[in-house]
């Protein structure tokens, strides 16, 4: 049953045909809405691809590794790959996919949506006030485990071992490979 259906069910004819009005031009500027959301949508993500590839030419000018490691020019090129990637991608999707404009139609997320969001916030900042005490291992790997089954994930074998490998994965690529320092906690570890 349709909204308009729901809306004008035991009513007079007067009423019937005002409420039809009302709801096609309703219904007229939400698409119209729309289709501006998503043409903005699709300028934004072209930006975001011409600035990708202009960061990208310019990083060329840096060395991309040096005697310590990774050079100046390696994060943003990688940086600017992945953006112009997942712009890209966007592109696609906001062009060619469905719904597009019932998502634009909704700029806040419900109830359910932004406790999500609540609950990713408060873990990122329990994890930033736990790195200096417990160090980046442990503090990744509670966050990894915390979070998963906070936002409704199921199995806690997947996650545990997820979240081991995460952490550990995370440090050893970063704290041995790119000799980047990470707080090592009162632990060690």
């Amino acid at each position: 049953m349709t909204e308009y259906s729901c809306m004008v069910k035991k009513r007079g004819v007067a009423y019937k045909l005002i409420a039809w009005v009302f709801f096609n031009s309703y219904l007229a500027e939400v698409n119209q809405d729309g289709e501006r959301m998503k043409r903005a949508w699709q300028i934004m993500c072209m930006v975001f691809v011409a600035l990708s590839a202009f960061t990208i030419i310019l990083s060329l000018e840096y060395p991309y590794k040096d005697r310590l490691g990774p050079g100046p020019a390696f994060f943003p090129i990688w940086m600017s790959i992945i953006t112009g990637a997942l712009s890209l991608a966007l592109f696609i999707q906001t062009t060619w996919g469905k719904g597009v404009q019932d998502a634009a139609a909704r700029l806040f997320p419900g109830r359910q949506g932004a406790m999500r969001i609540m609950v990713i916030v408060i873990a990122l900042l329990v994890c930033l006030a736990l790195l200096e005490p417990l160090g980046f291992r442990i503090s990744l790997f509670l966050f990894l485990l915390f979070l998963p089954p906070a936002l409704g994930g199921g199995n806690w074998w997947v996650t545990l071992i997820l979240a081991a490998a995460g952490s550990f994965g995370v440090f050893h690529v970063f704290y041995y490979w790119l000799k980047v320092p990470l707080p090592m906690g009162m632990f060690g570890i």
